[in-house]
């Protein structure tokens, strides 16, 4: 039987194969794509067995499940340090939209897999918990900080589902080369900002 012991040169050490995998199918993923992607490559790279990430993930959808779930997380992070402080609503609504953005143009690969809801588990709970994080930080700016939780069926999203359809839709357009095809990088133009100053945005905590 194989053993998941640690070689000289890879990315793999002893008590960080979940980590290494996630890594190693980042790599295989932004290659190829998710119609490219192999779990069995993924775990080549990790320098493990090919029925290590079995044991962690139980299959292919498993552990692009895990990455979306990161890459979700990841997002959420950036969403959340971007600085308000200072700033009228359309302002922050603006600064979100374009970190957003800047999420999409820096990683490409994983915004594309956070929508290929066939390809994993999209229910799975904590990939729910992390899609709904990043609805909370546009759900602040729009209605402030001290506005109540919502449900996904809440009426009072429907702005924050509106501004997030709209910035959503832009950036996928733009990768897509719909938009801006003569610009270097149709992500990095003022569109966006113009298209955002179309929305009927109502102050809210000017916190």
């Amino acid at each position: 039987m194989m053993t998941e012991e640690p070689r000289t040169g890879d990315r793999y050490h002893h008590g960080n194969l979940r980590a290494a995998l996630l890594d190693s199918a980042l790599d295989v993923l932004t290659e190829g794509g998710v119609a490219g992607f192999s779990m069995r490559e993924a775990a080549r790279r990790a320098g493990v067995s090919q029925s290590a990430p079995k044991h962690h993930f139980g299959d292919a959808r498993g552990l692009l499940g895990a990455l979306a779930t990161r890459a979700y997380r990841q997002l959420c992070e950036r969403l959340e340090a971007v600085e308000l402080s200072g700033r009228d609503v359309r302002e922050r609504v603006t600064a979100l939209a374009l970190e957003y953005v800047a999420f999409a143009r820096d990683n490409r690969a994983l915004f594309d897999l956070m929508w290929r809801m066939t390809q994993f588990d999209y229910d799975d709970p904590e990939l729910a918990e992390q899609k709904h994080r990043a609805l909370r930080a546009l759900d602040r700016v729009l209605r402030g900080t001290d506005a109540a939780p919502t449900s996904g069926e809440d009426p009072a999203l429907v702005q924050s589902y509106a501004v997030w359809s709209l910035v959503h839709g832009y950036t996928t357009l733009a990768l897509e080369g719909a938009i801006g095809e003569e610009a270097a990088d149709p992500l990095a133009n003022d569109l966006l900002p113009a298209m955002l100053q179309l929305v009927d945005v109502r102050p809210g905590d000017p916190r």
